[in-house]
């Protein structure tokens, strides 16, 4: 019986680690809280994490390469959006946002160039992280109008010696007002790399400083 009762707690831990990954379901803009994947692109994986870095998933995550009848939402430059995950945030490491200008953004796959807008980094000393249900960024004032993808990623580094996993998710965006500026950006896959100091960091030995992976900030 204490056999069986153990291997019941521990199933019902495998279980509870599988299913109880958050992902970015909800997006905020002019106020208003959509739905469920109203504007956000639906994920078909459970909410298990991406970490194949030469992965195409790494855009909008799997299943997300496509609108699926996610809408796109206006939104003003110079606005704030906020994305929302179905349970906070728990797992250590930073969170970066990512537009992309594309020509319609329910036909968009993500092949196009990405530019950071936003990372949130660990505080020191201590270095804590900002371990939260929601996260907002804001959309550039000086991006030109039109219709972008805004990619929120929040990669996890708590497992020292295992791969770092990424959680992603993708809004579609129509961007009203604006300016000309155009950023340069990368490609995804290959923003980040597997030798980049802030996807190997220990953080649970000297850690005393923090590099976020990725380019860095376009600003206007």
């Amino acid at each position: 019986m204490k056999s069986f009762t153990t291997f019941a707690f521990a199933s019902l831990a495998l279980l509870n680690s599988v299913n109880g990954h958050y992902i970015f379901e909800y997006l905020t803009a002019n106020g208003a809280k959509g739905a469920a994947y109203q504007n956000v692109r639906k994920n078909t994986n459970y909410n298990s994490p991406v970490t194949d870095l030469a992965s195409n998933d790494l855009r909008c995550n799997v299943g997300g390469g496509s609108s699926s009848g996610t809408t796109t939402v206006s939104v003003a430059a110079g606005s704030s959006i906020t994305f929302t995950a179905d349970t906070a945030v728990y797992h250590q490491g930073p969170v970066s946002f990512y537009m992309t200008k594309v020509d319609d953004a329910t036909k968009a796959d993500g092949s196009t160039n990405w530019f950071k807008i936003k990372e949130i980094g660990p505080k020191f000393p201590g270095g804590t992280w900002d371990l939260a249900l929601s996260y907002s960024v804001t959309i550039p004032s000086c991006v030109a109008a039109g219709d972008y993808l805004v990619r929120v990623e929040q990669l996890a580094i708590h497992n020292p010696g295992g791969l770092p996993q990424f959680y992603i998710s993708c809004a579609q965006v129509k961007v009203t007002g604006g300016g000309s500026k155009t950023f340069s950006g990368v490609k995804i896959p290959g923003h980040v790399k597997s030798t980049d100091p802030g996807y190997t960091a220990n953080i649970y030995s000297n850690f005393n400083s923090y590099t976020v992976p990725g380019p860095a900030v376009s600003t206007c």
